[in-house]
């Protein structure tokens, strides 16, 4: 059952014509629990970043996927669990994603939220991160857990209209991107490179100062390197 998204994601990138190459594969952590964290302009990064890596990965992805028809079942097929609703705390989140890793499934998140999605940008800008995935990393009752920056870089692209913003406004109100006028894109790569960053590794000192005053402040520096890193990539090609 694990294989299945791993196996969905080359089927789906195979009949679009996706092409990728792989930058620096072998920082990709070997033995260890993994987060993956990268940039998002489209549909197709999940399995992108599956079949790069060559494993199943539990993405979470934006609320809106799981309650529209259609995006709910693909998502879901691929193995994606939903964020928690706009303006929520995220409990579930975090509670799914505790779980993925105490299992060593391999967790990915994409931090910079629905905008990218929604509002297509240049393939080489990257938007403010949450740092929620932070908090995760260093929360998670787990060992042997890294974090790994990857960056995806399409050099050759399909731009698609989906359907309306105010046509998923139906299906979740509380997003408040889909107030606006315009229509939702769909992004197709069809050349595409992908640089793996350097791991994060999250051990028991960096847990131990989380849970002192610190707290803040390591996820605040966590998250900013992961988007140091990833942007660097965007803009240089790798580092």
């Amino acid at each position: 059952m694990l294989d299945a998204p791993l196996r969905l994601s080359r089927r789906l990138l195979g009949a679009v014509g996706t092409k990728f190459s792989l930058e620096h594969a072998e920082r990709i952590p070997a033995d260890q629990r993994i987060l993956v964290v990268s940039n998002h302009r489209s549909v197709l990064d999940a399995p992108l970043l599956m079949a790069a890596m060559n494993r199943s990965v539990r993405f979470a992805c934006h609320y809106y996927m799981s309650r529209v028809p259609v995006m709910r079942d693909v998502v879901s097929a691929m193995g994606a669990f939903p964020l928690d609703a706009p303006r929520q705390r995220q409990k579930h989140f975090f509670e799914n994603s505790i779980s993925f890793l105490q299992a060593r499934q391999l967790v990915g998140v994409f931090p910079e939220g629905a905008q990218p999605m929604v509002q297509v940008k240049p393939a080489n800008q990257l938007s403010p991160f949450h740092r929620g995935f932070a908090h995760l990393a260093l929360r998670a009752p787990v060992s042997d857990l890294s974090i790994l920056p990857v960056a995806i870089l399409s050099t050759e692209e399909n731009q698609h209209q989906l359907a309306p913003l105010k046509l998923f406004r139906l299906f979740d109100p509380s997003e408040p991107l889909f107030n606006c006028g315009g229509w939702h894109s769909a992004i197709v790569y069809r050349r595409v490179h992908l640089f793996f960053g350097h791991p994060i590794r999250i051990d028991e000192d960096l847990r131990q100062q989380y849970r002192g005053r610190s707290g803040s402040r390591l996820a605040r520096e966590i998250s900013q390197s992961c988007w140091d890193q990833i942007a660097g990539m965007l803009r240089h090609g790798c580092t």
